[in-house]
């Protein structure tokens, strides 16, 4: 079991243009900032969006369809680790319908942003790596 100490550093705002891949974007922001371990929170709204859940008894992702588009997030919190040497971006959502409808899920590739601001804070400690886990199938954290 993984357990670190870190110490938070400098804190990157900003927004995502509007029609960007969110995932692709804060991707993209970690590797240009040298993120390599940090955390990741969100508000904003999208205006597509592509959420998965894990079937841990299949060991797969099914991907979920929203309620309703645009969608407005109601929560959003993740890290920053490590796979293959790269950074990876880790994050899950709650949105929101106008009726006030919630889905949520894991983060995936074709969330398109609508407006949103995003802080990630770069933590200093060891470094954390991914790696295949192989009795949940996931990329969990390496000891």
């Amino acid at each position: 079991m993984p357990v670190h100490e870190y110490k938070t550093g400098d804190v990157i705002m900003g927004s995502i243009p509007h029609g960007a891949d969110l995932l692709d974007a804060l991707t993209r922001i970690c590797e240009e900032r040298g993120v390599t371990v940090g955390l990741v929170s969100l508000i904003g709204s999208v205006s597509s969006a592509a959420l998965a859940f894990y079937h841990q008894d299949i060991k797969t992702y099914e991907n979920l369809a929203p309620v309703e588009i645009p969608m407005e997030i109601v929560s959003a919190m993740g890290n920053v680790s490590l796979k293959d040497g790269k950074p990876m971006v880790h994050l899950h959502m709650i949105l929101s319908s106008s009726a006030g409808l919630c889905v949520a899920g894991h983060l995936i590739r074709g969330t398109k942003v609508f407006a949103l601001e995003f802080s990630i804070t770069k933590l200093s400690g060891p470094a954390l790596e991914r790696g295949m886990d192989n009795l949940t199938g996931l990329n969990l954290w390496k000891e």
